[in-house]
């Protein structure tokens, strides 16, 4: 784990723009959940939606506990203003637990519903939010370095399988 400043980004009204686009879409799956609630009536993927938000919701308490934890938080600030570079618990596994988990919320909730719009929205939606991901990692690297890019070659973004092998590998080589 490393200190640093947060750093200026240059681009952030991409980002912006960028989250208000994904954001209806990525809400639309919860309001489409109360009105549509297994539109199809295909109970197997009712279950998994069911599976995926118990798992999701977990990822992003252990997330955020772990930064609360270990992020070197200001007092009086959010999470997002971190100055520790976290890489032990989740973050040993995955870079970006919340953002898999908030993903894996729209995609259960997109399973719950079984509606084609609810699907269509939570996907593209998912997709741009995996973009902004993508952008955080610039961010990440700005504000952390090397340290941060060593991170990413141990570490993948956002397979879990791929985390979890990866880290009983390193484990067993110590």
């Amino acid at each position: 784990m490393s200190e640093r400043g947060t750093p200026q980004t240059h681009n952030s009204w991409k980002i912006s723009i960028l989250m208000y686009i994904y954001t209806p879409l990525m809400i639309l799956p919860i309001i489409l959940v109360f009105i549509s609630f297994n539109y199809l009536g295909l109970d197997f993927l009712m279950y998994l939606g069911w599976i995926l938000l118990i798992f999701s919701v977990i990822i992003i308490f252990l997330a955020g506990h772990e930064f609360q934890e270990k992020g070197g938080v200001p007092k009086g600030k959010h999470l997002v203003h971190t100055t520790i570079l976290v890489d032990s618990g989740i973050y040993s596994v995955i870079r970006h637990p919340q953002y898999l988990g908030f993903i894996l919320v729209v995609l259960g909730l997109v399973l719950m519903s079984q509606h084609w719009l609810s699907v269509i929205s939570g996907v593209l939606g998912s997709v741009l939010f995996y973009i902004d991901v993508q952008k955080e990692e610039q961010t990440n690297i700005e504000k952390f370095g090397d340290e941060y890019k060593l991170y990413m070659q141990k570490v993948p973004r956002m397979n879990f399988l791929i985390g979890i092998i990866r880290l009983l590998r390193y484990r067993k080589r110590e």
